[in-house]
């Protein structure tokens, strides 16, 4: 019987809030010793009927304990409520943390920690068990009565050794019983899991307003909706299979559990009416046997379990995403550099991919013996299909990942050497998947602070000086706030990079960076950029040829190769297979302006 779930959630309260754990676990206690404590108060207070004593103290002793059962909940509930929305927010900084610190990113994309990163980030959101807080309250009633079924067959022993035994025991076999047939395992399988994953990607295309259009336009709706019932109706029949497991345990619980109470109940029976057991120790003894069934099998079992999967994904995240997501430590300071030129030497990298067996390449080389010289100073530009690497250069360029194999040299020194803090002062990028900050204009600029007279001046070299105010926030969830286009958005992307130049990067990567602007705008805008980066090295990957034509050198890549490698006009020069896109886009870009009556230099 596995309980390393059960042992991490008794093992994190503490971490969240030590007080109130405390006091959650004194409340589990004192609850659970009070109804054992009135069978005995009610034992007494029949006794002094029977006697004709007074009643004053037993009433009173038996009206307190009464109270305080009855006070005891509510405010148990309480504390367990507080502690659940603590313990939340403590497994969510954990989370944040063991995404945040590793250096890399490869945890983030490594397809062996998906599910683990996907149940730790939904767990308290209701989709695939009650909220921690809502939890807290179900555990604390199954404790509750195990620890009161526990200490009311305590009380038994007054009466005789075996009759605790056997009650204890039938209802402690009730957990093994239905525990094994399944009864645990039908919320939080791998399978369970994914079934909750596709059935809430389902919901949420038809919820959210971004894929709306498309659902519409191309008439998904149906099969959305059909997708969404499959997975639910999945999710049932699992938990259906689950029932049907445990018919038969059941049986064998009752049947165990019915025999056991006849034999303590009949037991004392008996004796009361021989007159061997006296009538206030009858009913105490018979309340206490009656209070032993609290220990049955109950929603301690269920609420255990999907409180416990998230905790050990998060606490096994924390264990997996470090070495995911390190980088091999270095100590040297990037300084001015680059000052010569970047190059990489003999490089191979695969993205991890999971199932791959130990010690050999994880996922299919996006790189294979790469080589390629940047002189500093310069502009490159990188063109090639889709899948051909241009944006893993960029990582790799970034530090965000390190090659399987061979080296990225900053003159002349392994990249790998030079402290990755450091090395990320001198760079700025602009990816095709740039960060939108619900922040001020200018924090969206320069995220680490920069002057105003900066901020606007990267703004006009993007083009965006009219966007809106400095202060202004960009998102219209907040009061004065507004929202931009994507267009827009790209211009403050670019006016990041401007500024980060301005504060003393000296490698400038643009990866797509003005995808969603006309071709005019992008040509213009690529001329600011040149002009702003002149003492730097800019790298620009873009299938736009009208831009890619401004940079001093251009890069055709292939299968993760170099298969040509020259300025504009030497490449057109030489017929090879940039001259053959250039022409392709080029005709194009003719034929519409043709059509539109306005010449377009391609």
């Amino acid at each position: 019987m596995d309980l390393t779930k059960e042992r991490t959630f008794f093992r994190v309260l503490p971490k969240a809030d030590g007080h109130l754990a405390l006091a959650w676990y004194a409340l589990v206690a004192a609850r659970g010793a009070l109804p054992a404590l009135f069978a005995i108060a009610m034992g007494v207070l029949v006794g002094a009927v029977q006697h004709g004593a007074s009643l004053m103290a037993p009433l009173s002793i038996t009206g307190a304990i009464f109270v305080s059962m009855q006070i005891l909940g509510p405010l148990h509930r309480a504390v367990g409520a507080n502690l659940g929305s603590r313990t939340s927010a403590w497994l969510y900084d954990q989370l944040t943390r063991a995404c945040i610190d590793p250096p890399g990113i490869g945890h983030l994309e490594d397809p062996r920690l998906v599910t683990d990163l996907t149940t730790a980030r939904e767990f308290d959101l209701g989709l695939t068990g009650p909220p921690m807080a809502i939890n807290m309250d179900f555990i604390a009633g199954g404790l509750v009565n195990a620890a009161s079924g526990a200490a009311q067959a305590c009380v038994l022993f007054a009466y005789t050794w075996w009759a605790p035994s056997v009650l204890a025991g039938a209802w402690i076999a009730t957990h093994v019983l239905l525990r094994e047939s399944a009864v645990w395992f039908d919320r939080n399988t791998e399978e369970v899991r994914q079934a909750h994953r596709h059935a809430d990607y389902a919901y949420r295309l038809a919820v959210d307003a971004a894929p709306s259009k498309e659902l519409r336009l191309f008439g998904l709706g149906n099969w959305v909706v059909e997708r969404f019932a499959s997975r639910r109706t999945k999710l049932l029949d699992l938990q259906y299979h689950a029932t049907r497991l445990r018919e038969r345990p059941v049986m064998w619980s009752l049947l165990l559990v019915l025999a056991a109470n006849v034999a303590v109940l009949g037991a004392i029976a008996a004796d009361a009416v021989s007159g061997a057991l006296a009538l206030p120790a009858a009913v105490t003894f018979i309340t206490a046997a009656a209070g032993v069934s609290m220990i049955a099998f109950g929603g301690l079992s269920w609420a255990l379990d999907g409180a416990a999967a998230p905790m050990l994904a998060v606490m096994r995240l924390h264990e997996a995403m470090r070495p995911s997501g390190a980088l091999s430590g270095g100590s040297r300071e990037a300084g001015k550099s680059p000052a010569k030129e970047i190059r990489f030497r003999n490089v191979s990298f695969a993205y991890p991919q999971g199932g791959a067996a130990e010690g050999t390449p994880e996922g299919r080389m996006v790189l294979k013996d790469f080589d390629l010289t940047i002189p500093a100073g310069q502009s490159l530009a990188i063109v090639g299909q889709n899948g051909a690497g241009k944006t893993t250069l960029a990582k790799l360029l970034c530090r965000l990942y390190d090659p399987q194999s061979g080296a990225i040299e900053i003159d002349g020194v392994d990249l790998r050497e030079i402290a990755s803090d450091s090395w990320r002062e001198r760079v700025t990028a602009v990816f095709q998947d740039y960060i939108r900050l619900e922040l001020p204009l200018r924090d969206n600029v320069a995220p680490r602070g920069a002057p105003d007279a900066m901020i606007e001046a990267a703004l006009e070299k993007a083009g965006a000086s009219r966007l809106a105010g400095l202060d202004t926030i960009l998102s219209r969830a907040y009061e004065g706030g507004t929202d931009l286009s994507g267009g827009q958005w790209q211009r403050v992307a670019l006016a990041r990079a401007m500024c980060a130049v301005e504060m003393g990067a000296g490698l400038v990567l643009l990866d797509e960076p003005t995808a969603q602007l006309d071709v005019r705008g992008e040509a213009e805008i690529f001329e600011r950029i040149l002009a702003a980066t002149r003492h730097a090295t800019t790298i620009l990957i873009s299938h736009r040829f009208s831009t890619v034509r401004q940079a001093d050198r251009i890069c055709v890549l292939e299968h993760g190769k170099v298969v040509e490698l020259g300025s504009h006009d030497e490449l057109m020069a030489a017929g090879g297979r940039y001259h053959t896109m250039f022409t392709l886009q080029a005709s194009r870009f003719e034929e519409k302006s043709e059509e539109e009556g306005v010449p377009l230099d391609a």
